[in-house]
């Protein structure tokens, strides 16, 4: 593991992130205590900013030890399709037509199941909703899951532990279940092209194991917190005029089309600016459109994107070194420091790995990407939709990986039997 200054400089920052990530919430509660410093104290306890700051500490400290030449080379040869994809898809899907139409789809499903409306509104969020995401994607069913439970689960009133449950079964649920195909969960994606994995064989070894866990981790939150449930008090936007239903369609191919196109950036961002022209056209039907939200998420995962890149020195040995077995679990650790479709690109780029180490590895990180904030790629939208709903306004990555720990037990047990 010989590695060089840089390398060296770039893992203690990576180390410094996530310790940043664990001392958000301490940086919020510093915020309301010393109200002079609160605009930096804020600034420091938003979770979106931690790896797009020290993201920049790094490109400053390459300048300084290599050149600035070296340091802006590094930063222009990162790919940074994933942070733009997940910035436009999570704006696309936060729209009110998008919204409106998948609440009125779900409010009717939720009225003939034998349930109350509320609970069963919530089980069809966590339940439903994530799976859905292997044919939209994690990030948009995060989006929409996230908006979904955001007045039912996530708001004053409910006590704090449950709400750090709900979060980390979403969390889990969102990383599982987009693997039913081979283009919908990014750990997948790294590997599918690499290792021949098509939707058929995701749907046959993952698939049937991810709907399992998935429908036994809601279910079983489900009945913890239903006692705590109940619709939410009428907003003005719930009176407002509806949305035509053409109008909601036009949303949905729009979505659709950035879907379609993840993999192309220049297509599917020529494609969100036809879409926010198509917003101003038609404002009437339109609540304001998540763009700050979006970008905070887009520039956290670009900074973990220029990160993560100098970690391979240290990450990639651990990876191939250990046996099918043990790899599971040394990924579903490893993915809570680092980005889960960092850790399989990794693993695809061992030569000769084993059927079964591959199927290990992808099983690991999937199953791990509900532990922290940095875990999965969708995990910082769902943060920055529902932190409000936490007190202080943040979320601790403690109660995070504490409320995550019994949905990723039930995910790992259904991927190694």
């Amino acid at each position: 593991m010989s590695a060089t200054p840089i390398q060296i400089t770039a893992a203690v920052l990576f180390a410094l992130a996530l310790l940043h990530t664990f001392a958000a919430k301490s940086f919020e509660i510093l915020a309301h205590r010393h109200p002079r410093h609160a605009g930096l104290f804020h600034i420091l306890g938003e979770v979106e900013v931690v790896f797009g700051l020290w993201a920049m500490v790094l490109v400053l400290a390459m300048a300084l030890l290599g050149g600035g030449t070296q340091a802006l080379e590094y930063a222009e040869s990162r790919q940074y399709t994933e942070p733009l994809f997940v910035f436009v898809v999570m704006v696309v899907a936060a729209s009110r037509p998008v919204l409106a139409l998948v609440q009125q789809a779900l409010t009717g499903v939720a009225r003939v199941l034998p349930l109350p409306t509320p609970v069963a509104l919530v089980w069809l969020g966590l339940a439903l909703v994530p799976l859905l995401g292997s044919l939209i994607t994690e990030p948009a069913a995060m989006t929409l899951a996230a908006l979904i439970l955001a007045p039912l689960v996530f708001r004053q009133g409910l006590p704090e532990w449950l709400k750090y449950v709900a979060l980390g079964v979403l969390f889990v649920n969102v990383s599982i279940g987009g693997t039913l195909t081979s283009y919908a969960a990014p750990p997948v994606l790294m590997v599918a092209g690499a290792w021949g994995w098509d939707s058929a064989f995701m749907a046959t070894t993952f698939g049937w194991r991810a709907c399992v866990a998935v429908l036994v981790n809601a279910t079983v939150l489900v009945f913890l917190l239903r006692k705590h449930l109940q619709m939410p008090a009428a907003t003005p936007q719930d009176s407002a005029a509806p949305v035509p239903l053409l109008v909601s369609l036009v949303h949905l191919a729009f979505l659709a089309g950035v879907v379609l196109l993840a993999h192309h950036p220049v297509a599917f961002i020529g494609l969100f600016l036809f879409f926010f022209g198509y917003t101003q056209a038609y404002e009437r039907h339109q609540s304001p459109l998540l763009l700050k939200e979006g970008l905070l998420v887009g520039f956290f995962l670009a900074g973990l994107v220029v990160l993560g890149g100098m970690q391979q020195w240290w990450l990639q040995p651990i990876v191939s070194s250990l046996a099918p077995t043990a790899l599971f679990f040394g990924a579903l650790g490893l993915t809570a420091l680092t980005d889960n479709a960092a850790l399989t690109y990794l693993g695809s780029l061992i030569v000769g790995i084993s059927t079964q180490s591959q199927y290990m590895l992808v099983a690991g990180a999937v199953a791990g990407g509900g532990l922290t904030v940095i875990a999965n790629a969708p995990n910082p939208a769902g943060a920055a939709l529902l932190r409000r709903g936490f007190n202080d306004e943040s979320i601790g990555a403690l109660g995070l990986l504490a409320g995550a720990l019994a949905p990723t037990v039930v995910a790992g047990l259904l991927f190694i039997l």
